[in-house]
């Protein structure tokens, strides 16, 4: 299984952070399965890759963590897909994902840690 992870810190507060993710998300062709203050699940639109390679998104918002000005995530992009090898769908999702949460006009990027 495919997975890749990134963790960041954004200058804006956790209560504006989640409807503008909501928004990336689907900006990125994944289709939303599931959000709640916290988290949220998103998924490749089915037909546009195999099974296996459907790539889906994970991000875990850290509301222990947060201040007026501060809000930190956690992204998982993974798929069924061995990663064999370096450049693989599921390394270009994440790429792509983490792209888009680094350059958004949104928030201001404090931190980014890929893992």
């Amino acid at each position: 299984m495919a997975r890749y992870t990134c963790s960041f810190t954004i200058g804006l507060s956790i209560d504006r952070l989640q409807p503008l993710l909501l928004e990336l998300l689907q900006g990125c062709d994944l289709e939303i399965q599931y959000y709640k203050s916290d988290y949220i699940l998103a998924r490749e639109i089915p037909g546009n890759v195999s099974f296996s390679k459907s790539v889906k998104v994970e991000v875990f918002i850290d509301r222990s963590s947060a201040t007026e000005t501060e809000s930190r995530m956690n992204v998982i992009v993974k798929n069924e897909e061995l990663p064999i090898h370096l450049e693989n769908h599921c390394r270009k999702m994440f790429e792509f994902v983490k792209e888009e949460i680094e350059h958004s006009r949104h928030w201001h990027l404090i931190e980014s840690l890929a893992g």
